[in-house]
């Protein structure tokens, strides 16, 4: 096995969306505009709400893409167009494939709004191929009960499998291009590595800690992006002197040409023209 280099390493950047809350975005930034298949990851808190302080993200409409949303802390329910409607919370997935287009609301669970407390998740955003764009939309919610848990032999590394392969453990999810997904939480002075496919775009994102990445062994701290270059088929880790938490998403590139406008991810303009009208028109339907 050779190890994968480090190409960059960026501070992830705070911003808000939907009704106001906080997040701390990877990309798109202008240090890192994208990383083909992936469009966007953003962090939600960590933050200590107070009763009444949850926000979320109202009605909205999604063509083109699929968004992923892995809950570490907290509750969230949602609804959408098609009638649909659940929650997640601690540790558990909803691979959402928005396809040919869903209007849905991601919104803080009654008792998170009524009571307040801890809110801490990720949403990462996968493009689709041209083939797929206008697929029906589907929903894979995962319990966390259902993740697959991977160990390293020594006990020092544990990582959850969203998606893909990891420590002899298979994720549950179906994806609609090769894609690893996965939570890695590394005990002071362990270390380890994952295998990733040639072609793949890979990068990491620190949850929390401290350690050392790539075959240079470079130093990320909490709320840093690694990002690896395309030479070699795995990739090495190790934590410092402290516990240390990341993501490792990997993906193929799908090399199509990607417009975007807010929440419609097309290949041209004239595909998100008519994205709008079918918003606007209801075509995407309205949750009711």
């Amino acid at each position: 096995m050779s190890a994968r280099g480090v190409r960059k390493i960026i501070d992830s950047v705070e911003t808000y969306e939907g009704a106001g809350f906080l997040v701390h975005r990877s990309f798109p930034t202008n240090a890192l505009p994208d990383l083909d298949p992936f469009l966007l990851l953003d962090e939600m808190g960590p933050m200590e709400l107070g009763p009444g302080e949850a926000k979320g993200a109202p009605d909205h409409p999604h063509r083109g893409f699929e968004t992923v949303t892995y809950m570490i802390d907290g509750r969230m329910q949602h609804r959408d167009s098609a009638g649909n409607a659940g929650e997640i919370g601690p540790g558990d997935v909803q691979w959402m494939t928005a396809g040919a287009g869903v209007v849905h609301s991601e919104m803080p669970h009654d008792d998170l709004l009524t009571h307040g407390g801890r809110m801490h998740g990720f949403q990462l955003w996968v493009n689709l191929p041209r083939r797929d764009k206008m697929m029906a939309p589907r929903y894979q919610e995962v319990p966390a009960s259902s993740i697959p848990v991977g160990r390293s032999e020594d006990g020092l590394v544990t990582v959850r499998v969203i998606a893909g392969e990891s420590y002899g453990q298979t994720a549950v999810i179906d994806t609609r291009t090769p894609i690893l997904h996965l939570h890695f939480d590394v005990e002071p002075e362990g270390e380890g590595s994952q295998p990733v496919p040639a072609g793949y775009s890979v990068f990491a994102y620190v949850i929390e800690g401290s350690g050392r990445f790539g075959r240079e062994g470079k130093q990320a701290a909490t709320g840093q992006v690694i990002v690896f270059d395309n030479d070699g088929d795995e990739v090495q880790f190790a934590a410092s002197d402290s516990r240390l938490s990341f993501l490792l998403i990997g993906g193929v590139p799908i090399g199509e040409p990607i417009v975007r406008y807010g929440p419609f991810v097309m290949n041209s303009k004239q595909e998100i023209h008519q994205a709008i009208d079918d918003y606007q028109n209801g075509r995407m339907g309205r949750i009711g």
